[in-house]
């Protein structure tokens, strides 16, 4: 019989609608079917969000401490309790650093798990960046937490889905930074993770990587800018394609989204956040999957927030964590 992977999923900020995403994976036929998840959170807060939303109440829960000293996760194993929050001073829908310190402890140790090949992959629920800054993680989100708990130097966010796939020179910084920030060797390092990880999702086929340029109308020659595609773009691609990747560009980013050209795309490589994500959001918002790549580990994660106006409300859509799941489970086979 092939073995199921074990998927370790974190339950995101408790105040947030990560509980209920969880909740409603558990009780998907489908994820069963390829796998075996593990939320990691609490399971004093999953019971609440259970009886408050009319959702079915895990089962099979053991408490962190207990299962460390388990050998072998038993299959019947669905919910590790790190039992970090009361229920009673819960805070639905806000900020809160007892919500912040929670949601990483789960990460921590669900990323100790993957470590010590205790779980096979990990695929993570919305965390607030408000409410690690409170509890005193000045960290911009979970892509830089993963980089520096697995000592990853070389590592880039990729956003993946069936309709469009973007990878991120940079990221999580605001737009004068960035534009500081790009580098000919971050272009070719994030090329390269992104060819591999295409490869491992079995999905690049013949399609092109299209590099976008930064500039409007990738500069004009020189008429918008300070030369970034001549000086830093360009020469990036090149050497890409000297390396043997089937890549292109830089491309005026204004038509480098339109549906012939997406047909014809395996991946984008973008060079700041806003860049991807908005086309992302608009095509794919509750399919795509977020993935850190670089990592001696697998980690996917859903490709939205934690949706305050909406958490604890029974309306939460669990597409994205179901899409981000399945995907960690067939990147563990191809590892």
């Amino acid at each position: 019989m092939e073995h199921k992977p074990i998927i370790a999923i974190t339950m995101g900020d408790p105040s947030g609608i990560g509980p209920e995403i969880c909740l409603k994976l558990l009780d998907n036929e489908d994820i069963h079917n390829i796998c075996n998840v593990i939320i990691f959170g609490d399971v004093a807060v999953l019971n609440l969000a259970a009886t408050k939303l009319n959702l079915n109440r895990p089962t099979g829960v053991i408490s962190h401490t207990d299962w460390l000293d388990l050998e072998k996760t038993p299959k019947e194993i669905s919910v590790i309790d790190i039992g970090k929050i009361n229920t009673d001073n819960l805070a639905f829908g806000e900020v809160s650093k007892t919500s912040g310190q929670a949601s990483f402890d789960y990460i921590e140790k669900a990323i100790m798990a993957a470590i010590s090949n205790k779980v096979d992959a990990i695929t993570t629920c919305p965390i607030n960046k408000n409410s690690l800054n409170s509890a005193g993680y000045k960290i911009p989100g979970h892509t830089e937490i993963f980089a520096q708990k697995t000592s990853s130097e070389k590592y880039c966010m990729m956003q993946y889905s069936d309709e469009i796939t973007a990878s991120f020179v940079t990221s999580h910084i605001g737009l004068k930074e960035a534009c500081l920030s790009i580098t000919e060797e971050r272009i070719l390092e994030v090329i390269e993770l992104t060819s591999k990880a295409l490869e491992s999702i079995n999905s690049q086929n013949s399609k092109e990587i299209l590099v976008l340029g930064l500039n409007p109308h990738s500069g004009e020659n020189g008429l918008f800018g300070e030369n970034e595609e001549e000086r830093i773009i360009t020469p990036a691609i090149g050497k890409a394609i000297s390396m043997g990747y089937n890549v292109k560009g830089p491309i005026v980013p204004d038509t480098a989204f339109i549906p012939e050209k997406r047909k014809t795309t395996a991946a984008y490589i973008c060079m700041y956040h806003d860049q991807g994500h908005i086309p992302l959001k608009a095509l794919a918002f509750d399919e795509a999957v977020n993935i850190t790549l670089g990592l001696p580990i697998v980690r996917t994660s859903v490709d939205h927030g934690t949706a305050f106006d909406i958490a604890w409300k029974g309306s939460a859509n669990a597409s994205s964590l179901i899409q981000a799941t399945k995907l960690a489970a067939k990147m563990c086979k191809t590892k």
